[in-house]
């Protein structure tokens, strides 16, 4: 499976930027919820645990995601769970953890079928869409260390992955919300890392969305604010959808204030 392959190439990505930190960096706060380095891959090596545990079952994974689901409807944080799930695991030690299990991930999901389902914390998904939203994940949340390091990081058209869990979350930005999706569902032509021009939709001169793929998959993991970047909005289903377009599970969440999240200087 190709995606397991991109979830692969992803996490090595991540992982050759944090190469050489101490253990003392990765206590650096980002610009994500204060989150620290070692929060975001504690999350990271929490979520990869759990889409090993779902290719065991529905069982397995509901004894698995039962903890954390007591935790949150009490009002705990996601980082305070994890880390305790962890036993405080953290910097090198947890570095290493995580990417070995970023392998061993990688290997499970190319073995199956790519249209197998597998349980996960709202409705089950297939195995590709599963390991799609592990890229999305390490992607998005990498963009904050990229951030706090002032680091550039190289794209490749892998990131059409998450370009396709942005375009196939339109409708669900709107229902996490409450809200009726507006029609019809904007134009989308981008601009991949080598050049290619990907396109979604019928083609509207009133109601579209143009510019990089990688801002667009900024916008719609949340990593940027739409006024942040240089994404050509046309009409106004479109400028409702990027003022809040969301791809990922969990209730609503805010997008990041217009010039909160940018690299270090």
């Amino acid at each position: 499976m190709q995606q397991a392959s991109d979830f692969r190439e992803e996490s090595l990505t991540l992982k050759t930027l944090i190469a050489d930190l101490d253990d003392a960096a990765f206590e650096e706060t980002t610009q994500f919820k204060s989150w620290t380095i070692n929060d975001v891959f504690r999350h990271l090596h929490f979520w990869n645990k759990a889409v090993m545990v779902a290719t065991e079952g529905d069982e397995a994974f509901a004894a698995f995601f039962e903890g954390v689901g007591a935790h949150m409807i009490k009002g705990g944080s996601l980082p305070e769970y994890e880390k305790a799930y962890l036993d405080g695991l953290s910097g090198g030690a947890l570095r290493e953890a995580w990417a070995s299990l970023v392998d061993e991930t990688a290997d499970a999901y190319a073995a199956l079928d790519p249209s197998s389902r597998v349980p996960w914390a709202g409705p089950s998904m297939s195995a590709r869409s599963a390991i799609s939203a592990r890229q999305m994940e390490t992607w998005a949340h990498g963009q904050e260390v990229f951030d706090v390091l002032g680091a550039d990081r190289e794209e490749h058209d892998r990131i059409r992955n998450i370009v396709v869990l942005g375009i196939n979350t339109f409708g669900w930005t709107f229902k996490v919300r409450g809200e009726t999706p507006p029609e019809p569902m904007p134009f989308v032509s981008l601009v991949s890392p080598s050049g290619e021009v990907w396109t979604y939709g019928e083609s509207q001169q009133s109601n579209f969305i143009q510019g990089d793929a990688v801002e667009f998959a900024q916008v719609v993991t949340q990593t940027r604010n739409i006024g942040d970047t240089s994404l050509t909005v046309v009409g106004d289903p479109a400028s409702d959808w990027m003022s809040k377009a969301q791809c990922f599970a969990g209730g609503a969440n805010p997008p990041p204030e217009k010039g909160s999240r940018f690299k270090a200087g």
